[in-house]
């Protein structure tokens, strides 16, 4: 039988079909997602996914499976879900968040806000976990942060936090070997893209109405904040995210010689329902629309 943790990561590729999309779920690279269903498939001698033109589809054989593996795991989430709420005396609530938000904006954060729950509910605690894209308040998951690139329909209350405003970045002591005096791209930039926002300099240069270089050479990273980190070792220029490189333009370390412009999508904290008075999720609300930009534990 395949591992479970191989398992896992078929599920979620053969629900969102696409191998970036369930990578950037479960927190993994895309190289992970499908060495996983490739040990699916050579353990089973059959072939789950049919890949052409860049895309994967299920086989009936997939989704025979993927129905399976499913319902096999839904079982497991209620039992934890049964397990979670026996606790006695204890409000436990999980709160989700995309991975690069998680890294770069929130947990530098987040002790400020541990210390604001104790004080004011002292037997509530919040799980922080990473995920993306779309999800469901029964797998666990209590509140969830997402930028609104996808539909999440109407079965859920969202409060916005702050929109989305994205720039090319740089090591600061490189910005005259990529950028002209008149701050354009230089020829042969290396731009640095991610599978997880592929269209992001596209969408830029559209909103922006500036060309990109045209023999840039380009540099794929799994995640965005592979990207940014790449934009931080000196490799080339990324496109940034306003909220998750304020840290970085503070220091120093990165600039945004061109600046940040909002490209229509925001971020979002998603619950069942509107925040009651004097609740954990109310206390998370407030805190996340005050948190100073700069603020830090």
């Amino acid at each position: 039988m395949p591992s479970l943790n191989a398992l896992r990561c078929f599920e979620a590729a053969a629900r969102l079909e696409h191998f970036g999309r369930a990578a950037e779920e479960l927190h993994l690279t895309h190289g992970a997602i499908s060495r996983a269903v490739r040990s699916v498939e050579e353990d089973l001698g059959i072939a789950l996914f049919e890949r052409r033109h860049r895309r994967v589809f299920l086989t009936d054989s997939g989704r025979e499976l993927a129905q399976a593996v499913c319902e096999g795991m839904e079982r497991m989430r209620h039992a934890c879900m049964r397990l979670r709420e026996s606790a006695p005396n204890e409000l436990r609530l999980t709160l989700s968040c995309e991975p690069t938000l998680l890294m770069r904006w929130l947990l530098p954060r987040w002790p400020a806000f541990v210390r604001k729950l104790a004080r004011s509910h002292p037997r509530a605690h919040i799980h922080l976990i990473a995920g993306g894209g779309s999800f469901s308040f029964g797998d666990g998951i209590d509140l969830a942060i997402r930028r609104d690139d996808f539909d999440w329909g109407d079965a859920l209350h969202a409060d916005m936090l702050f929109a989305e405003e994205t720039g090319p970045v740089c090591r600061t002591e490189l910005v005259a070997r990529w950028f002209t005096s008149r701050q354009e791209l230089r020829a042969g930039t290396p731009l640095l893209h991610t599978r997880t926002r592929p269209d992001a300099w596209r969408t830029w240069s559209r909103i922006t109405g500036r060309k990109l270089p045209t023999q840039s050479r380009p540099h794929q990273y799994d995640h965005f904040y592979f990207s940014l980190q790449a934009a931080i070792a000196g490799l080339g220029v990324a496109i940034g995210t306003r909220e998750l490189v304020r840290d970085d333009l503070a220091s120093g370390v990165l600039t945004a010689p061109l600046g940040f412009v909002e490209d229509g999508s925001r971020y979002c904290l998603l619950a069942r329902a509107p925040a009651a008075p004097d609740s954990v999720h109310a206390l998370l609300l407030q805190w996340l629309l005050t948190i100073q930009p700069t603020q830090k534990s």
